[in-house]
C-alpha cells in the first residue's frame, strides 16, 4: 500500500511538473540596492534572488540581475523581449527605487543620477509603461510585481531643481492600468510609500508574493488576495498592495493535478471552445442557469464551458448549494440596497467598516448559521475568505472574500434559524455532569435559548443579479 502511495505521488508530481514546462514561461527579476548617488536600500537584491528561485521551481526561464546599470539593466530588457515573444506567461518583476513623474512611472538604475526631470526623461531612468509594451505585449498573461514604492530621496532633488516650472514628482508610484490579459500589482497603493522590511530579509511584500502566488492548485488573483491580506496584517494596517487586473481566464504557476485542465496552453482542439466561451450562446447559457439551485444545471454549464468566464461563479454556487442545509430559513427583504449586488468589496473597504475581533467572530458566527461553515476565531484567515467568497457568490454579489459596508448591513439584517450543534449539546451535558449533586437544578429560560438559538444576517438569498464580474 506504501508503495503504491508513492508511485502515486510520484506520478501526480511528474504531471505538474510535465504541465509547468508544456507552457512557455519567462521572467524578468531584478532587484537594485547599491545606488551611487543616494542612500542604499540592502533589501532589493535578496528580494530578487529570492522570487528568482520561487519561478524557477515551477519551470520559469529566469532573466535574473542584482544592482544593474542603466546599461546592464537595458541589456537584460533586451533579452527577457526576445524571449517573451510569444509566451504563456511572462512576469515582470522589480525591487528597488522607482519614482512617477508627471503621472508616469520609472524604474531607477543604481547609476541613476537624476537632479532634474529633464534627467529622468531623457534616458537616466527605464519608462516602465514602455518596457513592458516593448518586452512583453504578445504574452498570453502578463504578471507584473513592482516592489519599487520606497520613499524616494530623488524627488526631493527633482522638486528642489524645478523651481521655475510647475512639474509632479511623487515619492510612490503613480496608479496604472493593465491591459488585456494583464495583472499589475503594487506593493503599496497610488502614491504611498511601501516599507523596505529589516535589514538581511525580504520586504513584506515579497515574502507575501513568495510565501503565496506559486502555491500548488491556487489561481493567481487569489492568490494576490491572500498576498494583500498578509502584507496588510505583518505592517498591522500600515501598508496595503494595490493592483489592477484584466486577466481574462484562470492563471496557475503552480498547478494541482486538478487544475492542469483550466490552466493547459490552447490546442488547436481546445481553440473552438476557448472562443465560444465569450460567446452570446454562452452568455445566454449562464444566464439561464444562474439563479438556479440546481446542481445538475449549474454543472451542465461548467461541462459545456470548462474555461468559460462564468465558471468561478457557477462553481461557488454549486458549493453554497451544496454547503446550506435545507433547514435553514432565509427571509427576502426588498429594502436591500441595489448597489449592494454590484459594489465589489476590498481590503479597503472592510477596514473602513472597523471590524474589531468580536465583530469578526459575529460574522464568522453568522456565516456558520447560514451554512457557510468557519471557524469562529476573530481573526480572518485564508478559510474564512474562502467562505465569504462562497456566500458572496449564492447573493449574488461580487465575489471577493472581502466585505464593504453594504455587505456587512446585508449580513446583518438575515434572519436565520441556528439550533444548537452536537458539540453544544455535549459541553452542556459534561457541564451538567461535572457539576455538584447538590446544586440546585439550574432553571432554564426558554425564551433566552430560542433568542440565542437564531441571529440576523444579510439577506437576499438565491438572487444573482450583479454577478458579472470585470
Amino acid at each position: 500500500m506504501r508503495t503504491l502511495t508513492i508511485i502515486v505521488s510520484l506520478m501526480c508530481m511528474a504531471l505538474s511538473v510535465s504541465a509547468a514546462k508544456a507552457d512557455r514561461r519567462v521572467a524578468f527579476v531584478v532587484g537594485n540596492g547599491a545606488y551611487k548617488n543616494v542612500a542604499q536600500l540592502p533589501n532589493p537584491p535578496i528580494d530578487a534572488k529570492a522570487m528568482a528561485s520561487t519561478l524557477r521551481n515551477v519551470g520559469f526561464d529566469v532573466i535574473e540581475g542584482s544592482n544593474l546599470s542603466r546599461d546592464q539593466m537595458t541589456e537584460k530588457l533586451l533579452d527577457f523581449g526576445r524571449k517573451a515573444q510569444g509566451s504563456d506567461i511572462a512576469i515582470f518583476y522589480y525591487a528597488g527605487h522607482g519614482i512617477a513623474v508627471g503621472g508616469t512611472n520609472y524604474l531607477l538604475p543604481v547609476d541613476a543620477d537624476i537632479k532634474s526631470e529633464m534627467d529622468v526623461k531623457l534616458g537616466a531612468a527605464i519608462n516602465i509603461d514602455l518596457t513592458l509594451d516593448q518586452t512583453m505585449g504578445d504574452a498570453k498573461v502578463k504578471l507584473v510585481f513592482l516592489d519599487a514604492c520606497r520613499d524616494n530621496p530623488f524627488a526631493a532633488k527633482i522638486k528642489s531643481n524645478s523651481a521655475t516650472r510647475s512639474v509632479n514628482v511623487g515619492s510612490g508610484l503613480a496608479e496604472m492600468k493593465s491591459g488585456e490579459g494583464t495583472l499589475i500589482a503594487f506593493a503599496t497603493g497610488p502614491g504611498q510609500t511601501a516599507l523596505d522590511g529589516q535589514e538581511g530579509n525580504n520586504s513584506p511584500f515579497t515574502r507575501a508574493l513568495i510565501d503565496n502566488i506559486t502555491k500548488p492548485g491556487v489561481e493567481i488573483q487569489q492568490a494576490m488576495t491572500s498576498v494583500r491580506a498578509q502584507v496588510n496584517e505583518e505592517t498591522h494596517k500600515g501598508q496595503l498592495p494595490w493592483g489592477h487586473t484584466n486577466l481574462i481566464g484562470a492563471v496557475y504557476l503552480n498547478q494541482a493535478p486538478t487544475t492542469q485542465v483550466a490552466n493547459a496552453a490552447p490546442t488547436a482542439t481546445a481553440a473552438p471552445a476557448a472562443a465560444a466561451s465569450g460567446s452570446e450562446a454562452e452568455v445566454e447559457f449562464w444566464r439561464s442557469v444562474k439563479e438556479s439551485n440546481k446542481a445538475e444545471e449549474l454543472n451542465a454549464y461548467v461541462t459545456a464551458y470548462p474555461n468559460g468566464q462564468f465558471k468561478a461563479l457557477a462553481l461557488a454556487r454549486l458549493a453554497a448549494i451544496k454547503s446550506g442545509p435545507s433547514t435553514t430559513t432565509r427571509t427576502l427583504n426588498a429594502g436591500v440596497d441595489p448597489a449592494t449586488f454590484t459594489e465589489e468589496a476590498s481590503q479597503l473597504t472592510e477596514d473602513q467598516i472597523g471590524l474589531d475581533k468580536n465583530q469578526r467572530r459575529d460574522v464568522q458566527r453568522r456565516l456558520t448559521g447560514l451554512g457557510f461553515d468557519t471557524k469562529q476565531t476573530g481573526v480572518f484567515t485564508d478559510e474564512t475568505r474562502t467562505v465569504l467568497k462562497r456566500w458572496q457568490a449564492a447573493r449574488g454579489y461580487p465575489s471577493s472574500g472581502y466585505l464593504n459596508k453594504l455587505q456587512h448591513k446585508a449580513m446583518l439584517s438575515e434572519i436565520v434559524a441556528a439550533p444548537p450543534t452536537a458539540s453544544d449539546n455535549s459541553q452542556k451535558a459534561a457541564r451538567r455532569a461535572s457539576a455538584p449533586s447538590s446544586a440546585p437544578a439550574p432553571q432554564r429560560n426558554n425564551a433566552g435559548d430560542a433568542a440565542g438559538a437564531a441571529f440576523v444576517g444579510g439577506v437576499v438569498g438565491g438572487m444573482m443579479g450583479g454577478m458579472f464580474r470585470r
